[in-house]
């Protein structure tokens, strides 16, 4: 899938009077099959451009255009299907903590699915072996049948990276999808998900808190700052100058980019789910 993003302006419908916007005139291009990734300080805007490119958030100014059509000028049905071929996975992935990690997967594929399929699936998943495909992945097939309350918090992040191997996406949009993981896992994690991209010549957008990785599994990397585009590069002509300035008055965010040591089970806990 083609992207290309004209002076884009996106506000968030709850901030304050006066606040600066998300997104400030952003005017970004990415290509059918093309991985990259966003860095930046906290606060930047990375989650926001994915909102963005997800159709979740409308620019308040300027345009975005998904293989040349602009989402916000389609029917509600051509909208919906459009989103049919996005992925977005949040960093927390919305798995509801009673549910096998079977069908957490599959839903992956709701959006092409009639109804009746859906309820089905509920009861008695079709598709077993496409689940457990897609976790070994990420190396989690033995929690096939696992409930998600019982997954520790690397696990629930893996199992939401599985999830977008059995879409039909022709785009894949990560956030911070290395937060609970390990650096071994990390990789493995990555290196997974750029390969099946590849695979699939799904179009690939991660933003990465870890930039050691972003260098190294992504041929782009584009740093924002305030909102902003900073800079827009291959990873090999990232120097350590570009990092600076982007982290400036935050280079403790760029100092720390060692995954964390897993945890243990999750408590299970209410998260936001994302409609399609």
């Amino acid at each position: 899938m083609n992207l290309r993003l004209h002076n884009a302006t996106v506000r968030h419908p709850a901030a304050r009077a006066g606040a600066p916007a998300a997104l400030q005139g952003l005017d970004l291009a990415v290509a059918q099959g093309e991985q990259m990734a966003v860095i930046g300080p906290s606060g930047a805007g990375k989650t926001t451009l994915l909102h963005l490119l997800a159709c979740a958030q409308r620019p308040a100014e300027g345009s975005v255009h998904f293989d040349g059509s602009d989402p916000w000028a389609l029917s509600r049905r051509a909208l919906q299907r459009l989103r049919g071929r996005l992925f977005l996975a949040p960093q927390v992935p919305p798995l509801p903590p009673r549910q096998r990690v079977v069908t957490a997967v599959l839903a992956g594929r709701l959006p092409h699915e009639s109804l009746w399929a859906s309820v089905r699936s509920l009861v008695h998943p079709t598709g077993t072996a496409l689940a457990e495909h897609a976790l070994a992945h990420f190396d989690v097939a033995d929690k096939l049948f696992d409930r998600v309350d019982r997954l520790s918090g690397g696990e629930r992040q893996r199992v939401g990276l599985a999830r977008a191997l059995a879409t039909q996406a022709s785009l894949f949009l990560v956030d911070e999808p290395l937060s609970a993981l390990d650096p071994a896992r990390a990789q493995q994690a990555l290196a997974s998900l750029t390969q099946a991209a590849r695979e699939r010549g799904a179009t690939l957008v991660a933003t990465l808190h870890h930039v050691d990785m972003a260098l190294h599994h992504f041929p782009r990397v584009i740093g924002l700052r305030g909102g902003t585009l900073a800079f827009d590069l291959p990873a090999a002509q990232v120097t350590p100058d570009h990092l600076h300035q982007l982290y400036a008055q935050h280079l403790d965010e760029l100092a720390d980019t060692t995954p964390p040591a897993p945890d243990g089970p999750m408590a299970a806990a209410p998260v936001p789910m994302q409609c399609r």
